[in-house]
């Protein structure tokens, strides 16, 4: 069955690129973003490792670890990491999982049988520190991800975390967000103490409350 939001997302270990690895101890108290391909050396794929890599201190100052899944052996990884190094100026900082066996595949249901019965779908997890999934995407071969918009997400998930807040269409870091339904609208002054405004009784906005 594939994984839905909420659902506990399942340990594993793996050989990886920087070493065997057991997921749950390699991400321990942070949140992750897990993503796959389809098999090494392909086009699309090489810029999004690239991409992945050049926005490290993104990912570091949201407390984000990164690893990406491929079913191809490790010296294939290897070998691609140093295409991915040459062609799009960065250097792969994260682990690429040689899923051999495409047990990490099938736990994560990444192998879709319409797509490819042998290679995994484009798939996206954000997983966060309770091991929860928080969001899933897939991709199809011919379109690369959108980094920004997947650190836009983790933005996102992270206010509502710890703020109890959503965040409307199109939002963008430094925006308005959304007070969540649960909360009390003569609560709110104490809660944020921004300011907010009351649009529709289930519409209240405030300030992003942390800037």
């Amino acid at each position: 069955m594939s994984l839905r939001l909420g659902d506990t997302a399942p340990n594993f270990k793996a050989v990886t690129t920087i070493g065997e690895i057991d997921f749950y101890d390699y991400t321990k108290d942070s949140w992750v973003v897990l993503f796959s391909h389809p098999a090494d050396y392909t086009p699309v794929c090489t810029t999004e490792l690239g991409r992945t890599a050049q926005l490290k201190e993104e990912f570091d100052k949201r407390n984000v670890k990164v690893l990406a899944v491929s079913v191809d052996p490790l010296d294939k990884h290897t070998g691609w990491i140093n295409d991915i190094n040459e062609t799009q100026n960065t250097e792969v900082n994260f682990p690429l999982i040689a899923d051999e066996d495409r047990k990490v595949s099938e736990l994560y249901d990444m192998i879709h049988p319409n797509a490819s019965a042998t290679a995994t779908v484009r798939s996206v997890f954000i997983i966060g520190p309770d091991h929860t999934v928080k969001l899933t995407l897939t991709y199809p071969a011919s379109t690369g991800r959108n980094f920004q918009e997947i650190l836009r997400v983790i933005d996102s998930l992270q206010l509502t975390a710890n703020y109890s807040v959503a965040t409307p269409a199109d939002w963008a870091h430094g925006e308005d967000v959304i007070v969540v339904p649960a909360i009390a609208t003569e609560d709110i002054p104490a809660k944020f103490p921004k300011g907010h405004k009351v649009i529709k009784p289930y519409l209240r906005t405030t300030p992003q409350p942390n800037i």
